[in-house]
């Protein structure tokens, strides 16, 4: 990618048009400090306050939309689905990427069997580092059926997930392609769910992103934060995005692709450590559409702050990349997705991390009214200000909140509603993640932080039971 189309690639954090933007920001804003401090911070605040307005009701516009979408063309696909002859199916390539992982082998590979798909049909490849002996000693000794195939990527830098990904495409023999992670449990029937969603697409539909959410989601108070992040952002925005017709940010997994199409764009960018939700941008600009569908993929949610902190800021750092990347050249990004996309584009990806930036200040601004009272903070509040920053934290709170807490209605799982009552937690660890995603991008972008899984409680059970599986297939 970065040779074929470098302005797609983040191989280029930041270009020198971008660096003189950022320059000349910065300067008029230490130029307004030094000669009209006070209006410079009114100015800066309004455009903060308008952000966040912004926000809110983008946010509350997709969950009114997504919520609403219909459910024939759910009934239909499965309809469809539930017709397709085995002869008729194409070759299905699955991807899974792993690193350091073989204690979760086991639930992999039960997982994959469990496809209601063709074996004959199935081309799996367990993509591993070459260095990483131990999983690949792991999958040698689980005396895989012939579909599956140990593919071993050689040390070179960037060492990332989607380097990997575009090693293991030029072994790959599928009309289409999906990525599944290690833990993943992804519902038997998707596959045969997402061919029938193809035919029933438009010609230019290259992607579907089905839906994901966690097995484990009454562990611990992360995982329910986690399940409730998860079931707002899959159940409920990105149909709202699917049907305004805003890019899609694909998700890490459960992402079908259409090969030929795949490989047209290059695959995945290995410099962007989301390359998931970057590639879902580029689809879109590119002329072509990213379905959702109604099929979810079950993964392991994290169980652990510091490991949750480490996988959320590799994620928020990607969002940065990936806006860095598509906002380069902005005429062509509002003439190739339109104002309804640029729109979404900047409140949706550049809303994501600017949120967990800003709300710091924020929070001390309102510690600060607190303490001292308003007098410490009216020069810098102007009247309709003031009035619009409390309808912020008030109304566009309060509204966040009730949306974190009717996420979880759409798969009725009603006793985890109370919970997203404590989604200001949440939000800290956020600040936290965002902050240090900053910090990376800056001093090690292309570092691709681990999240350790098989942490939780319920992974010693699943491989014991998946290993007697195993041994069952074996006879």
């Amino acid at each position: 990618l970065a040779e074929m189309d470098p302005e797609m690639s983040a191989q280029q954090v930041v270009t020198p048009p971008q660096i003189l933007v950022i320059y000349l920001l910065i300067s008029a804003f230490l130029l307004g400090l030094a000669f009209a401090p006070v209006p410079t911070l009114i100015a800066v605040n309004v455009l903060l306050t308008l952000f966040y307005t912004g926000n809110f009701l983008f946010k509350a516009i997709l969950v009114w939309v997504g919520g609403s979408a219909q459910e024939t063309s759910s009934r239909a696909i499965a309809a469809e689905a539930s017709l397709l002859r085995d002869e008729d199916l194409p070759v299905y390539t699955v991807l899974v990427p792993m690193f350091r992982e073989p204690e979760v082998l086991p639930i992999l590979t039960k997982a994959l069997r469990n496809l209601d798909y063709p074996l004959a049909k199935l081309d799996i490849k367990i993509v591993l580092e070459e260095g990483d002996h131990e999983t690949i000693e792991a999958a040698r000794s689980l005396d895989l059926e012939g579909v599956f195939e140990i593919i071993r990527v050689p040390a070179s830098h960037p060492q990332t997930k989607p380097k990997a990904c575009n090693f293991a495409l030029r072994y790959s023999q599928g009309e289409f392609l999906v990525i599944f992670d290690a833990e993943d449990k992804p519902e038997p029937d998707q596959l045969k769910k997402v061919v029938a969603a193809f035919n029933q697409s438009a010609p230019n539909t290259a992607c579907i992103q089905c839906r994901l959410n966690y097995y484990n989601a009454r562990e611990n108070w992360l995982t329910r934060m986690f399940t409730l992040d998860y079931s707002l952002w899959f159940d409920l925005m990105l149909p709202g995005l699917e049907r305004l017709k805003v890019p899609i940010p694909l998700g890490g997994t459960s992402n079908h692709f259409r090969m030929d199409v795949l490989r047209e764009l290059n695959a995945w960018d290995p410099f962007n450590v989301t390359e998931d939700a970057d590639l879902g941008i580029r689809l879109t600009q590119k002329g072509y559409r990213v379905g959702v569908i109604d099929s979810t993929t079950f993964e392991e949610a994290n169980v652990s702050i510091p490991n949750w902190v480490r996988q959320r800021s590799r994620w928020i750092k990607g969002y940065m990349q990936t806006f860095l990347v598509h906002s380069r050249r902005p005429v062509h990004l509002w003439r190739s997705i339109g104002a309804s996309g640029v729109f979404g584009f900047v409140f949706f990806i550049g809303g994501t991390f600017l949120s967990g930036l800003l709300n710091p200040i924020f929070w001390a601004i309102f510690a600060i009214w607190m303490i001292f009272g308003a007098e410490a903070i009216t020069p810098y509040f102007p009247l309709p200000v003031l009035y619009m920053s409390l309808l912020n934290l008030l109304v566009g709170n309060g509204l966040l909140i009730y949306l974190t807490m009717v996420a979880p209605f759409r798969r009725r799982w009603t006793d985890l509603a109370p919970w997203g009552i404590t989604v200001v937690g949440y939000w800290v660890l956020m600040t936290v993640a965002s902050y240090k995603a900053l910090s990376q991008l800056i001093f090690n972008p292309f570092y691709w932080e681990k999240t350790q899984h098989g942490l939780s409680k319920h992974t010693a059970n699943e491989v014991a039971e998946a290993n007697l599986d195993g041994e069952g297939a074996g006879k």
